[in-house]
């Protein structure tokens, strides 16, 4: 008979006490995903996965180890809860190492408000077969694309439970529905693609696979010819498609870990100005039916909606419990977990002051210089915040598209870029980073 992930987490905790921790977490996880490929009007590929993972950490003091199974028998828990007792005791002494007091864990345990699981039927491959279908054929009826590289669907459901020592328990679940599409135009080497895909927690949001694969055509024929810009400094705006990539380099930077270990370029920024005067960024874990949504982190603490950067100051780091007493501060609520490692800091549902104007405003003011639509590969330095990308999008001059442009690098350093910022209005509030399309100041572009 299947076991419920809360028996699991039970019965792994029951595991460890028995091996002599003294203090465990445990984590069960249930995933069931189905995707479909269609090429040419027909099934390329099907895929269904599903199935229970276990993950279990032990505390012999400050020292602590991990372990993983896909096995669920009671003598596989058994010897994970022994092998990680074991390691644990050889394991060095970790000083942020610990459970949270019960004192700090939440209450509000119900994580059915936040809608994050579709109740409507799991959708039959034939149906995700249909909307790929569909979406590739209307991809096709756009004049200019010579074919359609992918059209894929999918849809995913995923349960977690989580249960310590110090009396947490609770769980969550999610389901996502996705659609996407990858275009070409053009033949040999003058082929140009672009894409475009939505994901919801709810079937009934997710945008139609005409409008899909309308849109990723519409992007990909307006590459065509591309060419390399010229070379020197000049302003750029990432697209919003582009744009949270910019800010996920501030994130990472503050990470807890990061920031611990001295090696981030923001690690003696906490209340310094990072970004403009006026600009927010805000995280709200608590948005319903948003994939990343949650009422507690994986250590059991309270997650709410909090600053992080408040009228372009640093009001905090991301951190969990290590990370946090390490530092000599408080948890921000932040620790994610797998099943084969402990909790570490992570971030999901950010969203960045908008600005009054659209991108066509900004372009307009912005006069000569480069608009991202696309980025590939990276070298950012972790102490210095030097950073450089490969990127693709479209040339500007006099405020308007010019042309495509591809093979370019813009390179400046984080501290500067970030200052000068400035956000267009044109975010999609649905995604988990609500980021807006930016107008960054001051980057050198190296292409022809």
């Amino acid at each position: 008979m299947a076991r419920s992930l809360e028996t699991l987490t039970s019965a792994l905790l029951d595991a460890a006490r028995a091996a002599g921790a003294e203090g465990a977490d445990a984590i069960a996880v249930e995933g069931t995903s189905q995707s479909i490929d269609v090429r040419a009007g027909a099934l390329e590929q099907a895929e269904r996965s599903e199935g229970v993972d276990i993950g279990l950490r032990v505390l012999i003091g400050r020292r602590q180890a991990c372990v993983s199974a896909s096995d669920l028998s009671p003598d596989v828990m058994r010897e994970m809860a022994e092998r990680a007792v074991a390691m644990a005791r050889e394991a060095p002494e970790d000083p942020g190492a610990g459970l949270a007091d019960p004192a700090q864990l939440a209450q509000d345990l119900d994580s059915t408000r936040l809608d994050l699981v579709d109740h409507g039927a799991e959708p039959a491959p034939a149906d995700l077969q249909d909307a790929a279908a569909r979406a590739e054929a209307a991809a096709l009826a756009v004049n200019g694309v010579s074919q359609v590289q992918s059209a894929s669907a999918a849809y995913g459901a995923r349960q977690i439970h989580l249960a310590a020592s110090n009396g947490f328990a609770a769980g969550w679940a999610r389901t996502d529905h996705a659609l996407s599409v990858v275009a070409i135009t053009g033949e040999g080497t003058k082929m140009e693609r672009d894409y475009y895909g939505d994901m919801r927690a709810h079937r009934e949001d997710l945008l139609s696979a005409e409008e899909i694969g309308r849109i990723a055509a519409e992007r990909t024929v307006a590459r065509a010819g591309a060419r390399r810009p010229k070379t020197g400094a000049y302003p750029v705006i990432y697209d919003e498609r582009v744009a949270a990539s910019l800010i996920g380099h501030l994130v990472g930077a503050i990470n807890g870990a990061a920031v611990a270990r001295g090696s981030s370029w923001a690690a003696d920024l906490l209340g310094a100005q990072v970004l403009p005067d006026g600009i927010d960024l805000i995280e709200d874990p608590l948005r319903p039916r948003i994939g990343g949504s949650r009422l507690f982190d994986s250590e059991g603490l309270p997650k709410r909606r909090s600053a992080i950067v408040e009228n372009g100051v640093l009001r905090r780091y991301v951190l969990d419990l290590a990370t946090a007493r390490k530092l000599g501060m408080d948890s921000t609520a932040n620790a994610g977990r797998g099943t084969g490692a402990p909790p570490s800091p992570s971030v999901s549902n950010l969203t960045l002051t908008q600005g009054a104007q659209s991108q066509a405003d900004l372009l307009a003011e912005m006069g000569t210089g480069l608009l991202i639509t696309s980025m590939i590969g990276s070298t950012i330095s972790p102490t210095t915040g030097d950073y450089s990308r490969g990127a693709s999008g479209f040339w500007i001059e006099n405020g308007e598209i010019a042309y495509p442009v591809n093979e370019c690098t813009v390179a400046g350093n984080l501290k500067d870029m970030l200052k000068t910022i400035r956000p267009a209005n044109d975010a999609r509030t649905h995604l988990m980073r609500v980021v807006p399309s930016l107008l960054v100041e001051g980057l050198t572009l190296a292409g022809e």
